[in-house]
């Protein structure tokens, strides 16, 4: 079973597609990720194995990747799905 959490990502000017490309090509777990206006340039998801230590998880592959600035975590409970048809 895997926990999902959601990481908005603060950049540096101008970098919020290399931060984007990095993280999808190099930190493990990730599942997708978005460029979002508003405080934050990014939105991505990463599904973590339910014994995951989230905030390690966050400050060591997240937030160490070049030209990250800042990030705000979300973590979620239980998901709701559409039902088939």
């Amino acid at each position: 079973m895997m926990t999902a959490i959601f990481v908005f990502i603060k950049t540096e000017l101008g970098y919020a597609n290399d931060v984007a490309a990095d993280i999808v090509d190099n930190v493990e777990n990730v599942s997708e990720v978005y460029s979002t206006s508003g405080q934050h340039d990014l939105l991505a998801k990463f599904n973590l194995p339910r014994d995951a230590d989230i905030g390690t998880f966050v400050t060591r592959q997240v937030q160490t990747r070049p030209h990250v600035r800042d990030t705000f975590t979300v973590i979620t409970f239980s998901p709701f799905l559409p039902s088939g048809g």
